[in-house]
Parts: C-alpha cells; sequence; structure tokens
C-alpha cells in the first residue's frame, strides 16, 4: 500500500466514546486533538502518497516505522 486514504471522524463526541470503548484515556495529547473538533472543523477526507512507505520498499525495512521521523503509535500521541 503506497496510497491511501481516509474521512477523519469530525464528531468529539464519538472521538471520545471510541476511546472509552478501546479502554484509552483523552489524555494531555488527546485533549488538544478532541477540543479542535469542538471548535467546530468541518468535515474532511483526502488521499495521499505515504513517503514512509516508498522508503520502507525502496530500503527494504523491516519495519515501515522505521522510515517515519513521528511514527503513530496508540503509546505515542504527542511528537
Amino acid at each position: 500500500e503506497i496510497c491511501s486514504g481516509a474521512q477523519r471522524c469530525h464528531d468529539p463526541e464519538l472521538v471520545t466514546e471510541i476511546l472509552k470503548k478501546k479502554g484509552i484515556e483523552a489524555g494531555e495529547g488527546l485533549e488538544s486533538y478532541i477540543n479542535s473538533f469542538k471548535d467546530g472543523i468541518s468535515p474532511h477526507a483526502g488521499a495521499g502518497i505515504g513517503l514512509e512507505r516508498v522508503v520502507f520498499l525502496y530500503l527494504g525495512l523491516d519495519n515501515v516505522r522505521k522510515a517515519s521521523m513521528f511514527p503513530r503509535d496508540p503509546n505515542r500521541c504527542t511528537p
């Protein structure tokens, strides 16, 4: 997968509910994220080429996170 697309969930109540279902506390790192939706962000979506995936494949790495400066992880909510 080199290109992906998604639509961001822009409903702060739904985001909070999903976090609770997954047992994730909305700590300091997620509070600002959720609050940004309370300020009225409109629904949006997009697609893009994942440079990390291209680098991962080109270099033959064993994990795509090694090609990312800020890998996304449930235990890492801020850079």
